[in-house]
């Protein structure tokens, strides 16, 4: 930390199609904040950089970068797509599971009622894994047109990736382009 990239990427994609982008994190001090920590101590800081990854793309407004406390309870404000991420006492990283599952029930759960009948969709994942083939990462889609269900199949982020530009109706980057759209999840 910190990276600087000039590439095509989710937020340049859909500003290309006049729709907007906006990641909200946990713990980011102020908006268009570019430290690589903060808060927590040196070796286990509240908010990381390494979780916001847009902050790393020249071509991705300052604007886009935006404290936690900014994400609207209007939910009609939202942007066409909008990141959420915890600080790392909330996501797992250095808390509990249940610490994680309670943040989540309080900071989204208004949103997850509000989606299913906004056509709206609220994607949940987590980016760790143990290394092992057979390892699951949870992923989880609520919303409007989501058909609920357990879904016995290997996704990446790269096919999540792919999902939102295909909803959105912006281009595929990076490796999204060769990923797969995942398509089983919706009610017909």
């Amino acid at each position: 930390c910190p990276q600087s990239f000039n590439a095509p990427n989710l937020a340049s994609a859909l500003a290309a199609q006049n729709r907007a982008f906006i990641g909200y994190s946990e713990s980011m001090p102020s908006p268009g904040f570019t430290d690589c920590a903060y808060g927590g101590s040196d070796f286990d800081p509240l908010y990381a950089r390494k979780h916001n990854p847009w902050v790393n793309f020249s071509n991705v407004p300052a604007s886009a970068n935006q404290p936690f406390t900014s994400f609207p309870a209007d939910f009609t404000q939202l942007p066409a797509v909008a990141f959420v991420v915890p600080n790392q006492q909330d996501d797992m990283h250095s808390g509990s599971v249940a610490a994680a599952d309670a943040w989540l029930k309080h900071n989204l759960d208004a949103y997850a009622q509000w989606a299913a009948t906004h056509n709206s969709l609220l994607i949940v994942t987590w980016d760790e894994d143990d290394g092992s083939s057979s390892n699951q990462i949870p992923l989880i889609f609520a919303g409007a047109h989501v058909r609920a269900g357990r879904y016995n199949e290997t996704v990446s982020h790269y096919d999540v990736l792919r999902t939102i530009e295909a909803i959105e109706g912006a281009s595929f980057t990076g490796q999204a382009a060769q990923a797969t759209t995942i398509a089983d999840v919706w009610q017909s």
